[in-house]
C-alpha cells in the first residue's frame, strides 16, 4: 500500500532558535486512524500543519501522495488535505451551510470565492456530509446559534466536502466535555473508515488516544519516540514521554 502521506527526514526550526521537529521519517497509509501523543511543545502541532503547507521545513521533503507539499503547490495540496481545528475556525455570522461550503473553495474559481455562489453539485456534498455528522436539520442556521460540538461537528463537515485523502485533527476535542468528546472521535473514526482517507489526530488525552488510534506516535521536542501500537504501549513509555 502506497503511503498518503510521507516525511523524508524533516526538520523544522523557528527564527528563534526553536526546533520543532528533528529529523522526522514517518509514513501514514490511507483509511488508518494515527494518533500524535506528546507534551506541549513538543511538535505535534507543527507536524500537522507541515502536511498542509501552514508551515514549511526547513530541511527535509514532505509529500502527500505524489505531490510534494510546497508553496507552489498550495492550492493542490489544500484539495487532498483537509484540517478539523481545535478552535474550530468558523465563521460565527454566516450559516452551517455557507461554513461547510467553504470546503469546497479550493475546487472553485476566483468569481466563486468573491461572490459565494457554487454548483448544485456542492450543495448536495454538503447535504450529506451535514446528514453524516448529524446536522441535516441545522443547515441554514448561524454557526454562532450552535454549541460548541455542534460547531465541531460543522467544522468535519466542512473537511468532508474537501474529498481529499487525508484529514488532520489538532486537539479537535480539546474544548469540548467528555461525553461530546466521545461523540466526536466516533464522527472522526467512522469518516475515515466509509470513505478511506487517512486520519491524523493530535491528542491530549491519552485514554481517547489507546481507545481509538490504530497506532501511537510519541513526540516529545521534536523526535519521535516511539512509533507503535496501542497494544504494543506500556505506562513506562507514556510516562516517559510526558516526563519534565
Amino acid at each position: 500500500m502506497q503511503p498518503i502521506v510521507r516525511f523524508g527526514n524533516v526538520t523544522k526550526r523557528f527564527p528563534n532558535g526553536v526546533t520543532a521537529l528533528n529529523e522526522v521519517n514517518l509514513e501514514f497509509f490511507p483509511g488508518q486512524v494515527a494518533v500524535v501523543l506528546g507534551p506541549s511543545g513538543a511538535g505535534k502541532s507543527t507536524l500537522l500543519r507541515i502536511i498542509n503547507g501552514l508551515e514549511s521545513p526547513t530541511t527535509g521533503t514532505v509529500s502527500v501522495g505524489d505531490l510534494a507539499v510546497t508553496p507552489a503547490n498550495h492550492r493542490a495540496v489544500r484539495k487532498r488535505v483537509g484540517m478539523v481545528f481545535q478552535q474550530f475556525n468558523l465563521v460565527p455570522r454566516l450559516s452551517v451551510m455557507a461554513n461547510v461550503l467553504c470546503g469546497r473553495l479550493a475546487y472553485r474559481n476566483i468569481w466563486t470565492s468573491l461572490f459565494f455562489t457554487f454548483p448544485a453539485s456542492d450543495f448536495e456534498l454538503a447535504e450529506k456530509a451535514l446528514a453524516a455528522v448529524g446536522l441535516g436539520d441545522r443547515a441554514w442556521d448561524r454557526v454562532d446559534k450552535l454549541s460548541g460540538g455542534q460547531q465541531q461537528r460543522v467544522a468535519i463537515a466542512r473537511t468532508v466536502v474537501q474529498q481529499g485523502a487525508v484529514i488532520l485533527a489538532d486537539e479537535p476535542v480539546a474544548s469540548l466535555d467528555p461525553a461530546t468528546s466521545i461523540e466526536i472521535m466516533d464522527i472522526l473514526v467512522k469518516i475515515a473508515k466509509e470513505t478511506g482517507c487517512g486520519l491524523i489526530l493530535n491528542l491530549h488525552q491519552v485514554d481517547l488516544a489507546l481507545k481509538y488510534g490504530e497506532r501511537i506516535i510519541g513526540i516529545k521536542r521534536g523526535v519521535v519516540q516511539f512509533d507503535s501500537k496501542p497494544s504494543d504501549l506500556g505506562e513506562d513509555q507514556i510516562a516517559a514521554l510526558y516526563a519534565a
